[in-house]
């Protein structure tokens, strides 16, 4: 007898490389877990096209009509989440603040994924300011999301060296090769524990 594996939103506003190593890790038949749907705020995102080919799920719930009432816009995404059934949500490249009712709804139950070795460079520009600061490595994080920006329980990391010569662009894409690997780890174990 099968399992029912716990159903997963991913939230992106790009082209979803994140995204798709979660589907993919989530589609073998061991894993405990599945997305169901991916939801954009940007009409077009790449991503959105990758989740379809994947058989998922791809929607898309633009901010802009919204205005500056980020709480209306999430509400919308959430119903969406709720309908499907959903009990987890990644954050994968979805470049959005969230509000305290989003991020308290789903309290416990929604990760994201940061190209650093939090606690060290919450925010952006992650890459740039480790090599500024002469570090001999850098990585990414998976944490639970909390208020703070970056600031939640960490759930895993995965260290990258920094090369002499790396510039910000070729220390991204040795990160991102590391995310691809450590979120649907990460996510899996989560759920596993939940």
């Amino acid at each position: 007898m099968s399992v029912a594996k716990t159903r997963v939103a991913v939230l992106i506003s790009g082209t979803g490389s994140n995204m798709a190593s979660l589907i993919a890790a989530g589609q073998a038949a061991d894993a405990p877990y599945e997305v169901v749907v991916v939801v954009s705020n940007i009409a077009g995102a790449g991503g959105l096209a990758k989740a379809e080919a994947a058989g998922v799920e791809a929607l898309t719930v633009e901010h802009k009509p919204f205005g500056k009432d980020r709480e209306a816009h999430e509400r919308a995404i959430d119903a969406l989440l709720v309908e499907r059934g959903v009990q987890v949500v990644a954050l994968a490249g979805y470049m959005r603040l969230l509000t305290p009712w989003l991020v308290g709804k789903w309290a416990d139950r929604m990760l994201n994924i940061h190209p650093s070795l939090l606690p060290l460079y919450p925010g952006l520009n992650t890459h740039a300011r480790a090599i500024e600061a002469g570090d001999l490595e850098a990585g990414c994080t998976v944490h639970i999301v909390t208020e703070g920006v970056d600031e939640g329980p960490i759930l895993g990391q995965a260290r990258v060296p920094i090369q002499p010569g790396d510039t910000p662009d070729i220390l991204a894409e040795r990160v991102k090769a590391a995310e691809h690997g450590l979120y649907p780890q990460a996510l899996a174990d989560f759920v596993r524990r939940s």
